[in-house]
């Protein structure tokens, strides 16, 4: 068998606010990567968004078709070879949810959205691969899209310093730019507008510092482009030929009338404002020269499911170490978690639960005490809080809010509304993993090492089953637990049946 044959295929999608991408990459066994395939179209998903972040049903359309365009090249990958992300628009987006479940229908693969610091930690991954220079140094990566800025300061493939700010070349243009007019007072709105956004890292990022500063994707790149060939020169992005662009621009007065070689007429709507950001972070930041690198989003995802394979799974890293920041108790939270992996395997063909809910379930329980480094109690709200507001690198938003959700209710009263946001089906799904992570905690409620032994899990529809062994008899606390917990699992529509063995 070839070479060529063993590599392994990943493809990374990238829904951005203003195009979609995919990229279809190779890698062999050493983990090295080859672009196979590239896809890219313009859906302006951030102008679809009215005032009250509702997604136009003309720009979802648009959208689903592109993605349904992109699943044809990739219908016969496995998911776990399939990373596509939503960014900033998504992020905004109302019912979000409920277009993602479309994407994935249209796409054949999951879709998740993340956070800007996940995505500013992705984009550093795919700029250090794609740089040829010492690891040792220290660099500045920056990437402006559609509707945020990620900004990163780190050494070699380890990204420091992450920042994500509520700028965009898309947003700044439609904000500051409105009609595509073109105009000094324009300028001066857009740029003082984006050094606001830059002003509370401006001090901390200029002390830290860096040995050189990296741009990536569509607005730096165009930017680049134009500065090569309108000869101004031949590599490099520099303040005094960005000027040089703003004024061809001024002089233009529309964007339509913009004849600047090198810029797409794709990109002229959008441009101004993309340039009046990287104008202002090159002022507030006093950087000298930017090169671009091909490296950004999409790249970062592919060498993000090589480091899973390789080096283990960045995620579980972040349990590890939340655990350790808010001193979480990790013999008991494993005892929690190997309870919880026992139910779930019996539960999970009863209920059809999907194999990345056991992971999440699994964290979770790692997790179910953090709180208490707030205060005992209410300690599930605190840690539920938490969950949903730390940035924890790897995750997703959604993954963030199922493990928020799984230790809001693992514990104490239970309502449908915390259920509200997620369709008929999520809402089943979260409801059998809350009541197993319940159940889990419940039965550990001692500290003891070993819980109770199950002779019998039996799953039925909304309802469980718990046989235990004869030396249940012997513990009447437990029971009386079990006996409230049936009451709590009532107002879900959920049924517990317990018993023990000789009973």
């Amino acid at each position: 068998m070839t070479d060529k044959q063993e590599e392994q295929k990943i493809a990374a999608i990238d829904l951005g606010s203003n195009s979609f991408h995919m990229i279809v990459a190779g890698v062999d066994e050493h983990g090295h990567m080859r672009i196979l395939d590239k896809l890219r179209e313009s859906v302006r998903l951030r102008g679809g968004l009215d005032k009250n972040k509702n997604l136009s049903e003309e720009v979802r359309q648009r959208a689903l078709s592109c993605l349904h365009r992109f699943g044809e090249r990739i219908r016969d990958f496995s998911s776990a070879d399939v990373a596509a992300v939503g960014t900033n628009t998504l992020r905004q987006t109302r019912k979000a949810r409920r277009f993602l479940d479309q994407a994935e229908q249209a796409l054949g693969h999951p879709v998740s959205v993340i956070s800007g610091r996940e995505e500013a930690r992705l984009i550093y991954l795919g700029v250090s691969h794609t740089l040829a220079e010492d690891d040792a140094s220290r660099r500045f990566v920056m990437d402006i899209g559609g509707g945020s800025t990620e900004l990163i300061i780190g050494q070699g493939f380890e990204a420091n310093h992450l920042e994500s700010l509520h700028m965009g070349c898309v947003s700044s243009s439609q904000r500051f730019f409105a009609e595509g007019v073109i105009d000094k007072k324009s300028w001066k709105r857009a740029m003082t507008a984006a050094k606001l956004e830059l002003m509370p890292i401006q001090r901390s990022y200029r002390d830290i510092g860096w040995d050189s500063a990296t741009g990536a994707s569509g607005t730096i790149k165009s930017v680049r482009k134009m500065i090569q060939q309108c000869e101004l020169a031949s590599h490099g992005i520099t303040l005094e030929n960005m000027r040089e662009l703003q004024r061809r621009m001024t002089d233009a007065g529309h964007y339509s009338r913009f004849d600047i070689p090198g810029l797409s007429d794709e990109r002229k709507p959008v441009i101004a404002g993309g340039l009046a950001v990287l104008m202002s972070t090159f002022e507030a930041l006093d950087i000298e020269e930017m090169r671009v690198s091909d490296g950004a989003l999409r790249e970062g995802l592919v060498y993000d499911r090589i480091e899973r394979a390789q080096s283990g799974d960045l995620r579980a890293k972040t349990v590890r170490i939340m655990q350790q920041r808010f001193q979480v108790d990790g013999l008991h939270a494993a005892a929690v978690r190997e309870t919880a992996e026992e139910l779930f395997d019996a539960c999970r063909e009863e209920w059809k639960l999907a194999g990345d809910l056991r992971e999440l379930l699994c964290w979770a329980a790692d997790l179910h005490e953090l709180g208490l480094s707030v205060a005992h109690n209410s300690y599930h709200k605190h840690g539920a809080y938490l969950l949903e507001n730390l940035d924890l690198a790897g995750f997703s938003s959604e993954e963030q809010a199922w493990l928020s959700l799984l230790v809001r209710t693992h514990r104490r009263k239970l309502a449908a509304r915390f259920y509200d946001d997620l369709e008929s089906d999520r809402f089943k799904s979260a409801c059998y993993v809350s009541v197993i992570l319940r159940i889990a905690v419940l039965l550990h409620r001692s500290r003891a090492e070993q819980a109770l032994a199950l002779e019998a899990i039996v799953p039925a529809g909304r309802s469980l089953s718990l046989t235990f062994s004869s030396a249940g008899k012997k513990r009447p606390l437990l029971f009386a637990d079990l006996e409230e917990e049936r009451s709590y699992l009532k107002v879900v529509d959920f049924k517990l049946r317990y018993d023990s063995v000789g009973h």
